[in-house]
């Protein structure tokens, strides 16, 4: 109880949401300690050392998976306790009930002298919790706050000593492999093969029909096995550029300090006039906006580089579950694999490989990739490119802070500056065929989405720009589209249409890559339109004033340049539409069954409020 208020925002929280981590938390303790009392702990570490065994010396060739590996060890330690999924889960409400109840025990009995902090007050006791109603849309919500004395208190501790759940931090140790619906993951924390959300039933029945989801668990249990290990000079730089002001060209974000001043003015002041006041209002809205802002990016980079500090001399592992489509995820949702360009320049492969007679020339091209300069040119192209700059790439390994900085400009800064040091580490080594690597080297599709409209689609002109048809040069779809729009724009500019001439020289690949990849996964134009705004927004030289007829105008010209390119694509989105709408009018929820033999449910229902 007394974790989760430190973890109250100035602003509060949401009453359910945080009663519903306050009954996650204990319905956790509870199947720990369930685990110890019914002797489960003993058996599982007898299976669990049996098991890290093998996994240790993977040195040798195994034709067995990890899942199955498990089973035997488990068939031949039959007698005692069963592993497999004992305790029954609580339901939703019962964790939310049990949450809300003991929130209410903290707003009504949890006090604080009120002269703490400036003893010319009047003692008296004073709650440090508030239950307090606001208005979302037109839903009144409730809300627990903090009292400002207690938000002073922390902010003003010397030293603040963060606290996490061991389910959110990454494993020292591997992960148990999925065997069945409910066991895998964690050894000892209850963890969800799929996440659903709460309160959802039909996934959790759905799964637990089903015969053989064996090559779902191998899939998982294959991400959740490879060991990781922290970059160390990557996070010493990046910690002392987040300790001195941060820099919001590298991403890492800067402290409140630099955040702009609230201005202060009286609204019953008569001298201001009623435009005046307005302007002001609106003024002091945007700096508390910006102030909001950087205090909650701030604090998921302390986040994410306190973890990662904590684990810079570890062996670590991420183990995976899924969503309701089957996509996977790491369970460690601060610091994993998946995160920004910060994050993953963090992260190295724990095993080391010899580069071999090409891994030097991938490492080379990989870092020609992460800059983001050579989209439109053939591997070998990107190679001699990276040869041609090996004095820049070796003064960003040795000087990153105050060499020529040529790692800085990159599209991903800083996993370009690993990949400088791993380059410079392997031409220094006396044979770099021999130098063992544990730098991951990306492979990417190039906009997945569309890959599988096209082959569905048979459109060779979709199918060429995204790379499923031979070509000499790596193809760039999102390239073909800007380049599309601005045809077309200079076209409507010639004409005199104004919102096209100011548009001249503003439509980029960038302006146009969110949506374009977003648009096969159903984005509208409305969707779009924000997705445009915000990357018009990052130009700085991009007048203001214009940027929504100009969004405006840049999503219609997207949508159309896809249709022409894509011809099949749009068909099967629409086939797809009215057969969901179809299913959904029937009165049932949208299913399938993929290859491997997942279920999916689509899960969005249209909420009806009833009087």
């Amino acid at each position: 109880m007394i974790q989760s208020i430190a973890s109250v925002p100035l602003s509060g929280e949401s009453l359910k949401i945080l009663a519903q981590k306050l009954g996650n938390r204990i319905y956790t303790k509870y199947c720990v300690r369930q685990k110890h009392q019914n002797r489960t702990v003993k058996k599982l570490a007898s299976i669990y050392d049996a098991y890290t065994d093998l996994l240790a010396k993977d040195t040798k060739v195994y034709n067995v998976l990890p899942r199955e590996q498990w089973c035997k060890l488990e068939m031949e330690q039959r007698s005692g306790p069963t592993l497999q999924g004992g305790e029954a889960g609580w339901p939703y409400i019962v964790t939310l009930e049990l949450g809300t109840f003991m929130v209410d025990m903290m707003v009504k009995n949890l006090k604080i002298n009120s002269d703490i902090l400036n003893p010319a007050c009047d003692r008296k006791l004073i709650p440090i919790l508030y239950h307090m109603y606001a208005f979302r849309s037109t839903r009144q919500v409730g809300f627990i706050k903090p009292h400002p004395i207690l938000t002073q208190m922390q902010q003003e501790a010397m030293e603040t000593m963060l606290t996490f759940e061991s389910s959110v931090m990454p494993m020292l140790c591997p992960p148990v492999p999925w065997t069945s619906v409910k066991f895998g993951a964690y050894l000892l924390t209850p963890a969800k093969l799929m996440r659903t959300l709460e309160g959802a039933m039909q996934h959790d029945q759905l799964l637990e029909k089903c015969q053989n989801l064996h090559p779902v668990f191998d899939s998982l249990n294959q991400l959740g096995n490879c060991a990781w290990r922290i970059n160390k000079p990557i996070l010493d730089i990046i910690i002392s550029i987040f300790n001195d002001r941060g820099s919001d060209e590298l991403d890492i974000p800067p402290p409140l300090s630099e955040a702009p001043k609230i201005p202060h003015f009286n609204p019953q002041d008569p001298t201001y006039t009623a435009s005046e006041k307005a302007h002001m209002k609106r003024e002091v809205i945007n700096a508390k906006k910006k102030c909001s802002e950087m205090h909650s990016l701030r604090m998921d980079a302390l986040y994410k580089l306190s973890i990662a500090h904590h684990m810079r001399d570890e062996l670590f592992w991420f183990p995976h579950n899924m969503d309701f489509r089957g996509r996977t995820y790491p369970c460690p949702p601060y610091f994993n694999h998946l995160g920004s360009d910060v994050t993953r320049a963090m992260l190295v492969f724990a095993e080391g490989k010899p580069l071999g007679s090409k891994g030097l020339d991938w490492l080379k091209i990989h870092l020609v990739n992460l800059t983001g300069l050579k989209k439109r040119s053939s591997l070998q192209e990107r190679l001699e490119y990276a040869n041609s700059i090996m004095e820049d790439i070796l003064d960003s390994a040795d000087d990153p802070l105050n060499g020529k900085k040529w790692w800085m400009e990159a599209d991903e800064p800083w996993q370009a500056l690993g990949c400088c040091m791993a380059i410079a580490n392997a031409v220094r080594s006396p044979d770099p065929t021999k130098f063992i690597s544990h730098f991951p080297v990306h492979q990417d599709g190039s906009c997945n989405g569309l890959q599988h409209y096209a082959a569905l689609g048979r459109d060779v002109i979709g199918a060429t720009s995204v790379n499923l048809m031979p070509c000499e040069v790596p193809q760039d779809v999102y390239s073909g589209v800007a380049q599309q729009v601005e045809e077309l724009r200079a076209r409507d500019a010639a004409k005199g249409l104004k919102i096209a001439q100011v548009l001249e020289g503003f439509i980029s690949r960038k302006v146009v890559k969110q949506t374009v990849m977003t648009v096969v996964y159903g984005v509208t134009r409305y969707g779009g339109r924000l997705q445009i705004e915000k990357r018009l927004k990052e130009i700085d030289e991009f007048p203001k004033e214009h940027v929504w007829d100009a969004s405006h105008y840049i999503v219609r010209l997207v949508f159309s340049g896809l249709k022409e390119m894509f011809t099949g694509t749009r068909e099967i989105q629409d086939w797809l539409t009215e057969s969901a709408r179809l299913i959904s009018k029937s009165g049932h929820t949208v299913e399938w069954v993929t290859p491997l033999g997942l279920p999916i449910i689509q899960p969005y229902h249209r909420t009806r409020y009833q009087v």
